[in-house]
């Protein structure tokens, strides 16, 4: 036993050794870089390790379920939601995670900054009709990209270059106010929008809260809502307030932007001018066809919040009034739809229901004519109350006018009379239409960054059809609608939105 515990203590003394032995042999020890704070910037900045850049990660996660829509935001005005029958859901749900990745580089020339934006969203589908004369009653799942049951989709906000007073790339329009279509609400409202666009942007800082800004923006899409050549108008086209097929050519030049803004303690003032050009493609399917020759429209707006109110701390007023000719889509944001086809009740003779038909354009002409620009306007506002820390209320309400010249009402009446067979009662034809939308809002914050609301809004579309018109219907398959004689009327809806957000 003592031999064999001489053994044990005798190797145990040989690894200490050797472990000492290696424990004094020289080793380089690897650098260790801990996470800086970077207080230039505010609050969130850290130092990208190795660099003098300062990094900021945000974002939110999002929880919606509308009821009385089949959009997340905007109210059932066309397709399978504007149809109020049993393709119309009762409810729309929405899950997105929003990523925002801000970093900025202090040099010579100033701050270098980089601002992305993105989301991956899932939403509801709706379903649309695909009953034929073979296949009655048949549905299919109709969503906004591809594979969205299972994979969503991903969305591209912000993606952006500051440097020396230039933006380059994708931003907020230099036109939008800063609250854009949201004075006091989620639900879209018409008015100057949200949705960031691709532009270069010079903004010059006069100090004192003054700056101005001006900007060649991409006009494709967020900025167009229609070009219609009213000559290739259909029936189905009409029936959804498509007046005309859609002739939008390629770009030919940016929208050209300027704004004037005045940020102080007590608000902000903003006056912003767009000028838009309108490129149409060929009257027919060639070259040959001929063309109109390109027109400009323009945007004006005038804008102003007021803050620290009387009525309570944190209280605000937003106000916003847009006017623009041959360029609508700075009054009819691209959230929102350019055609509505909205279904109710109707006690007219012989009409099978009652229908409110529109149409949003920036021009409309016929073949072998040129463009004939048309005029919206509109405001959108809201007021916000804090009841308390936790609390707050919000009013808000907005108001749209399309208005078509003589000739291009005359177009889009001659449509409606040859495919339609519009019968016009006292006062007769009349493309004209308003949109309004009022409501309310309620959120409540009871931890820092997460909120839940609960927000009401009421729709009024009001066709300027005379009264008693009716229209004669093709079958529309994919809103189950029959071929059938309509009373064209002013139609109304009731959304709901239902809100948990947590920020980060």
């Amino acid at each position: 036993m003592k031999v064999m515990k001489g053994i044990i203590l005798g190797s145990a003394a040989m690894f200490v050794g050797a472990g000492a032995q290696a424990a004094d042999l020289p080793v380089k020890a690897k650098a260790i870089e801990y996470v800086k704070i970077c207080s230039l910037y505010g609050a969130g900045f850290y130092y990208i390790p190795g660099t003098d850049t300062c990094i900021k990660l945000g974002g939110y996660l999002r929880a919606d379920a509308v009821l009385g829509s089949s959009s997340d935001f905007d109210a059932p005005s066309s397709g399978a939601p504007g149809a109020q029958n049993r393709l119309s859901n009762y409810y729309e749900t929405l899950a997105r995670q929003d990523l925002k990745i801000d970093t900025r580089t202090a040099t010579e020339y100033g701050v270098v900054r980089t601002f992305y934006e993105g989301v991956f969203t899932w939403r509801t589908g709706t379903y649309s009709g695909a009953g034929t004369t073979g296949v009655n009653g048949a549905t299919s799942y109709t969503t906004s990209t591809a594979a969205q049951v299972a994979g969503g989709s991903l969305g591209v906000y912000y993606a952006f270059i500051q440097f020396a007073g230039f933006t380059l790339g994708k931003a907020e329009s230099q036109f939008r106010t800063p609250w854009a279509q949201y004075p006091a609400n989620n639900f879209e409202l018409p008015g100057s929008g949200w949705d960031p666009v691709n532009q270069v942007t010079y903004t010059a800082d006069f100090g004192q809260g003054i700056t101005a800004s001006f900007s060649a923006q991409d006009q494709v899409q967020n900025y167009t809502t229609n070009v219609w050549n009213v000559s290739g108008a259909t029936a189905a086209g009409l029936a959804t307030g498509a007046y005309g097929a859609n002739d939008i050519g390629g770009s030919r030049a940016p929208d050209l932007v300027a704004m004037l803004r005045v940020d102080q303690a007590w608000g902000l003032f903003q006056a912003s001018v767009a000028a838009h050009d309108n490129h149409a493609a060929y009257y027919g399917a060639d070259e040959t066809t001929g063309h109109p020759g390109d027109k400009w429209g323009w945007a004006g707006q005038l804008a102003v919040s007021i803050k620290n109110l009387p009525t309570g701390a944190g209280d605000s007023i937003n106000l916003t009034g847009v006017y623009a000719n041959g360029a609508s889509r700075y009054v009819f944001q691209d959230y929102m739809s350019t055609t509505f086809a909205m279904y109710g009740g109707s006690g007219a003779a012989g009409a099978y229901q009652s229908l409110g038909i529109a149409g949003v354009a920036d021009t409309v002409f016929v073949t072998g004519k040129g463009q004939e620009l048309t005029t919206s306007y509109g405001f959108n506002g809201g007021y916000t109350h804090n009841w308390d820390p936790y609390w707050n209320t919000s009013i808000f309400g907005a108001w749209a006018a399309v208005r078509y010249n003589g000739t291009a009402k005359g177009y889009v009446c001659g449509a409606f009379v040859a495919n339609l067979a519009l019968s016009s009662g006292a006062g007769g034809c009349n493309p004209d239409f308003n949109y309004a939308v009022v409501g309310t809002k309620t959120a409540w914050t009871p931890v820092k960054n997460l909120t839940f609301t609960g927000e009401l809004a009421y729709l009024m579309l009001d066709q300027k059809y005379a009264g008693g018109s009716t229209v004669t219907m093709p079958l529309q398959s994919g809103i189950a609608k029959p071929a059938a004689v309509y009373e064209l009327k002013d139609q109304n809806s009731l959304v709901l939105l239902l809100r948990a957000q947590r920020n980060f």
